[in-house]
């Protein structure tokens, strides 16, 4: 019997709750909204660092930011942040099982090309990378992706040679084609497509006009939670800005219609997988790397630990298998490769940290908590920390969800504050505005953040104890 094939969709900060079938937001998605009557939903998805380089190392490895090393964005002025050539990652093990495989679409897994008074060869600026052929690509063969770069209107790839591929097509609609093709090519064969869309990722006005003017119509409201005074990107970190209410919703229907441009084309990919007789042996999934905080506790972009930024969609289809199943137990990202592997058939190497959740697809409880973690990127905080004789890895913050609660225990950057920690009742307080204190009965998530954590020798917890 022929092997399922693996077509892995996944988005740049698309936050769960921006999708039409979830009814919290009135993001107009058709094909997701129709996916969700046909897949398995898992309602309590988190990103594993809400950032995009650690979480997507994650999901290769099934490994926490803290094991394989990843702990903040791949960027000029940090040494050693790419995903090592030694890590076993999921295309590495596809490949080995004889998959045809492809990754398409935005990378940042990859060191920035090293600057002097030339360009390199390929072109790439600033955070971007060509990723050559070789381990650095684990296991992926068809290979059309570029490292870190937003131009959504007009694109850029790598394929096998340094020369810069250039496009002029918005990326989602390009990218859609060139994921159309492999299947086509590959059809015959057990294909593993990786399909990584950078929008809704910013900047908000590299959008189609057509998925704008959607929303003219559309009535948007201020999310609960949001304060529009001293806007800032992340505490300490970004020069806040001011943004009036118009502003803010334009901003949010813009975000909301890049979503509804790659449910367009998510549409057209299971249109091709069903008219091709592919549908019914595919396993499809459909996430993204972390989500978008949108002004939400006066915060834009993510690394923080809101459920606006650290949840995601995630949705699972194999042909009628799942149909319309609603799945509550939380899942990392460190779980998804083990998660996948289970499904195909495929052992799961013990390095891999994550769990398996592929049990409660058939409706069985599997016990999990959720970790999220933040590290600092900053290279002036970093060099502020070592030259203090600091351990940089013991800042930032980590939160520990189940389905009820989010546990967070912040130690502020600067290394001089005193430890902070919170805890949200996510069931009764859904835009956690009024953390409560810790008590007997949700001291487990407290204690099991510090078992986690030393378990993976994360430096962080010594300071919780």
């Amino acid at each position: 019997m022929k092997k399922p094939n693996l077509l892995f969709i996944f988005a740049d900060q698309w936050r769960r709750e921006a999708v039409g079938f979830m009814k919290k937001e009135p993001v107009i998605t058709p094909n997701f909204d129709a996916f969700s009557n046909e897949a398995a939903i898992f309602e309590k998805a988190y990103s594993s660092c809400p950032l995009c380089s650690p979480n997507r190392a994650t999901i290769l490895t099934g490994k926490n930011p803290i094991s394989h090393g990843v702990i903040t964005n791949c960027k000029p002025g940090l040494e050693n942040i790419f995903l090592k050539e030694n890590e076993v990652t999921i295309g590495d093990i596809l490949k080995t099982n004889r998959y045809k495989t492809g990754y398409i679409g935005k990378w940042h897994l990859d060191e920035p090309e090293k600057k002097d008074d030339t360009l390199p060869l390929s072109g790439a600026k600033d955070w971007d990378a060509f990723t050559p052929p070789g381990p650095k690509r684990h296991g992926f063969d068809f290979w059309y992706s570029y490292g870190a770069d937003d131009n959504h209107l007009s694109p850029h790839y790598w394929m096998d040679s340094p020369e810069m591929i250039n496009i002029n097509k918005w990326s989602v609609e390009h990218e859609t084609d060139i994921a159309l093709d492999f299947i086509d090519k590959n059809k015959e064969d057990n294909f593993a497509l990786f399909l990584s869309w950078n929008p809704p990722h910013t900047p908000l006005d590299l959008i189609p006009q057509k998925y704008v003017d959607m929303y003219k119509d559309v009535k948007v409201e201020k999310r609960e939670n949001v304060i529009l005074e001293d806007i800032v990107d992340h505490p300490k970190t970004i020069t806040p800005f001011s943004l009036d209410e118009a502003g803010y919703l334009e901003s949010v229907k813009k975000y909301y219609a890049a979503i509804t441009g790659i449910d367009e084309h998510f549409g057209k990919i299971v249109d091709y997988l069903k008219m091709n007789n592919l549908f019914e042996n595919t396993i499809i999934i459909v996430t993204s790397d972390h989500g978008e905080m949108l002004c939400s506790h006066g915060l834009w972009s993510k690394h923080v630990w809101f459920e606006e930024a650290v949840s995601v969609p995630f949705m699972l289809s194999h042909g009628d298998r799942y149909k319309d199943r609603k799945i509550t137990t939380p899942l990392s990202g460190s779980d998804i490769a083990p998660t996948i592997l289970s499904l195909l058939d495929l052992s799961i190497p013990k390095e891999m940290e994550g769990v398996d959740l592929s049990p409660t697809l058939k409706g069985e409880k599997v016990d999990n908590i959720a970790i999220s973690a933040c590290y600092t990127g900053n290279p002036k905080v970093l060099n502020s920390l070592k030259e203090r004789g600091l351990d940089t890895l013991a800042y930032g913050w980590r939160a520990a969800i189940d389905e009820k609660y989010t546990y967070v225990y912040f130690n502020d950057y600067s290394g001089n504050g005193i430890p902070k920690e919170f805890l949200y009742d996510n069931t009764k307080d859904e835009y956690q505005l009024n953390p409560i204190p810790l008590n007997d009965k949700t001291k487990y998530l407290k204690e099991y953040l510090i078992t986690w954590g030393e378990k993976h020798n994360d430096p962080f917890i010594k300071i919780t104890v």
